[in-house]
């Protein structure tokens, strides 16, 4: 490059430089920068951050009613788009603020970081914290209308995206009506009168469509969701909720749809909500308090702000119940706002669980058969102990430190601690109980958490080998397994035979490229009474689900299975019956997803043989029937068609009667055989008809079999 090139860069990198000054840097007044990065605020400009703001706005209602002062609160979805928040709390203060000039209504709803919730204010918890939320819905509402119940007076401001004024609304009330802003100086103006004892905040805005998604709308569904959530967690409190916008597909599609919420209880009725499967526990209450200290900002005597070290307290309210299932339910609140996302609280929580659980495994490892060699491996995780809990963890603390505006993750260090302990020390206290339900409850729920943690390990094991090892490679498979030599999963079929007897002749009647065969031995364990460390002791269940491969519970993995079909090959007698319902239990408990998926099957081996007399050197001719009306119905059939038959009718009373060839023609060859797919149309009627039939509840089940006694055909009855 030539000198004069050089220096021609040097001089306009210089320019470049001189020309960028402190001219061009922008300084965003008031709620200029809220309009302008909306985003840092509430999230998104969607409807996850439409919703948001109306959580502001209804968040520092429910302030009021955790500080006492709040009965009711109502929520209106307006025709025209508008949302309003009512209450009867004490009502936004009207008094003029002395260091601004301006009335409490107007500093609220226009000012940053303004209200009582800093430094130890008139609010020991709440939720919202930051200062933000009213003027932030404000910035970001076409208009805002609030009036408030004060001194026997109704008092009324208006704003236009930020700015105070007034409205005309001698068209119609709405964000486009001529808008005066004030100039010389703010007014709050008086529009009624009310009771000097009655009070209280009404606030209407619609959103700015210059902001939000044109396609951003209120959900009602997820408004009713949290006005339920926040009513369980502030036991007395009334909140109403009506829609008038008559949209299709909601409740209030014909007309106006009102609902309200209010509960007695606390996180214990919570819990009991949210629950769906038969429990292993009672809902457990635990609760505790703690104490830290953090160094915070506070307001002194001339208004300025001074670090201060201050003590907190943090309360700790913990609902927590197992059930038979396998999904975790945590639901984590703070001042009742939620945290999805969990925090301190959620880690402690999940901390002092685990440790409880695990010294009361440790205590009774003896009855739970895990002996010090195995302690080092055998050891229980989270997930085990988090297998089937729904549980509902709230605290309560003055100025809880949340990541961002939104609050969806509780940051206080100090929380995870504080939260540990009571969780720990009071899961310790109902595990540790000496006698009574308590006892059993503690039992039952020990050996499913350790029963999870052996599905797991052996799970673990599974993967480790290969999918496709024969018995002979892989001493994981039990040594009965006759395998296929397929490995295309879509063609094989492992068919679970009744007895040993009836395997030799499934052995010579099968195709062993595609059919494998496991034998069993008789009625195999009820599991729907047993414990899952039961269940994965015993011999026949823990064959069956290794050689599926496949896992079982939680750990269940369609894709895993090694077998396209799981057909139950069983007599066609009582015994034979009732060995598939207990096969079925199985599936069902622990394999729910092989069920669905519409892979287990049962086989449909005849009743009778009727050999069908010939002439000459004609070979024999049979016909099968499986059922004593179908064999009726056969029989006057060839009467009718002058067939002869021969009056020695076989009656199949097992598998092991049938030759190869038979077995095969009826049962396993796929060109003739008939099965019947196992299908699961109402999980929740099945669950319920499976715990009535296996259950460990005999009373139920006696009047279920006293109810149908006289219905019974005693001709069924296989004796």
């Amino acid at each position: 490059m030539s000198a004069s090139g050089s220096y021609h860069r040097r001089v306009t990198t210089a320019s470049a430089q001189s020309a960028y000054s402190a001219r061009h840097l922008s300084v965003l007044e008031g709620l200029e920068a809220v309009r302008k990065r909306p985003g840092m605020y509430v999230g998104t400009t969607d409807s996850r951050g439409l919703m948001h703001c109306l959580w502001e706005i209804i968040d520092n209602s429910v302030d009021e009613a955790l500080a006492g002062y709040c009965q009711h609160i109502e929520v209106v979805l307006h025709a025209d788009s508008s949302v309003e928040v009512r209450d009867d709390g004490r009502g936004i203060p009207v008094d003029v603020e002395p260091r601004t000039g301006l009335s409490g209504v107007e500093v609220v709803f226009t000012k940053l970081h303004a209200g009582s919730k800093f430094g130890g204010g008139s609010y020991g918890a709440t939720g919202g914290l930051h200062g933000v939320g009213a003027s932030v819905v404000n910035a970001l509402s076409a208009r805002l209308d609030v009036e408030v119940d004060r001194v026997g007076k109704t008092w009324a401001m208006s704003f236009h995206r930020g700015e105070p004024g007034v409205f005309d609304d001698s068209a119609g009330r709405t964000p486009e009506s001529p808008f005066d802003p004030f100039v010389s100086g703010s007014q709050l103006a008086v529009v009624g009168k009310v009771a000097r004892t009655k009070s209280g905040t009404r606030v209407r805005y619609w959103a700015d469509r210059e902001i939000f998604l044109s396609a951003a709308a209120f959900s009602y569904d997820e408004l009713v969701t949290r006005a339920r959530q926040t009513a369980f967690l502030v036991p007395g409190l009334a909140i109403t909720v009506r829609d008038e916008r008559r949209l299709a597909g909601t409740p209030g599609e014909g007309g106006p749809h009102t609902e309200t919420h209010r509960y007695t209880g606390g996180v214990v009725d919570f819990v009991e909500h949210l629950v769906t499967d038969a429990p292993v526990t009672d809902v457990w209450h635990l609760t505790g308090e703690g104490t830290f200290t953090e160094t915070v900002p506070v307001l002194d005597e001339h208004g300025h702000m001074r670090p201060r070290e201050v003590e907190r307290t943090c309360a700790v309210d913990v609902g927590v119940r197992w059930g038979t299932g396998y999904d975790t339910d945590v639901r984590t609140f703070v001042n009742v706002i939620a945290t999805p996302k969990g925090g301190t609280h959620a880690a402690g929580f999940e901390a002092g669980l685990l440790k409880a659980v695990r010294a009361a495994v440790t205590a009774n490892a003896r009855r739970l058969k895990i002996s010090a060699k195995d302690a080092a491996t055998e050891r229980i995780e989270k997930d085990d102990a988090l297998a089937g809990l729904t549980a509902v963890v709230t605290v309560r603390l003055a100025e809880p430190q949340f990541e961002g505006q939104t609050k969806e993750v509780l940051g206080t260090a100090a929380v995870r601690a504080i939260v540990a302990k009571a969780v720990e020390n009071g899961l310790r206290q109902v595990l540790e109980t000496p006698r009574g339900h308590g006892k059993v409850q503690a039992a039952a729920l020990l050996d499913k958490v350790v029963g999870e943690m052996r599905t797991r390990l052996s799970a673990r094991k599974a993967k480790e080998i290969s999918r496709r090892k024969n018995a002979l490679e892989s001493s994981s498979l039990p040594a009965k397994l006759a395998d296929c030599r397929s490995d295309d999963v879509d063609r094989s079929e492992l068919f679970i035979v009744e007895g040993d007897s009836a395997l030799g002749t499934a052995k010579l009647a099968r195709s062993s490229d595609h059919q494998a065969l496991l034998p069993i031995r008789g009625k195999i364990l009820n599991v729907q009474k047993a414990s899952v460390t039961d269940m994965l002791n015993n011999v026949e269940c823990a064959a069956i689900i290794q050689v599926i491969g496949a896992g079982s519970g939680r750990t269940f993995e369609l894709d895993a299975a090694r077998y396209g079909k799981v057909i139950m090959m069983t007599d066609a007698d009582t015994d034979g019956a009732h060995i598939r319902t207990l096969l079925l239990t199985l599936f069902f408990r622990y394999m729910r997803p092989l069920v669905e998926a519409g892979r287990v099957f049962a086989a449909v081996p005849p009743l009778h043989r009727i050999e069908l007399l010939g002439s000459g050197s004609k070979p024999r001719e049979y016909r099968y029937t499986y059922s004593e009306a179908e064999l009726s119905a056969t029989l006057k059939k060839l009467d009718r068609a002058n067939r002869r038959y021969s009056a020695d009718i076989q009656r199949y009373k097992g598998l092991g009667e049938m030759d190869a060839d038979q077995l095969a023609t009826t049962t396993m060859d796929p060109h003739y055989r008939t099965l019947r797919r196992v299908t699961v149309s109402a999980a929740a009627a099945a669950e319920q008809m499976f715990e009535l039939l296996m259950g460990s509840e005999v009373a139920p089940r006696r009047d279920f079999i006293v109810a149908g006694a006289d219905n019974l055909d005693l001709t069924r009855i296989d004796a």
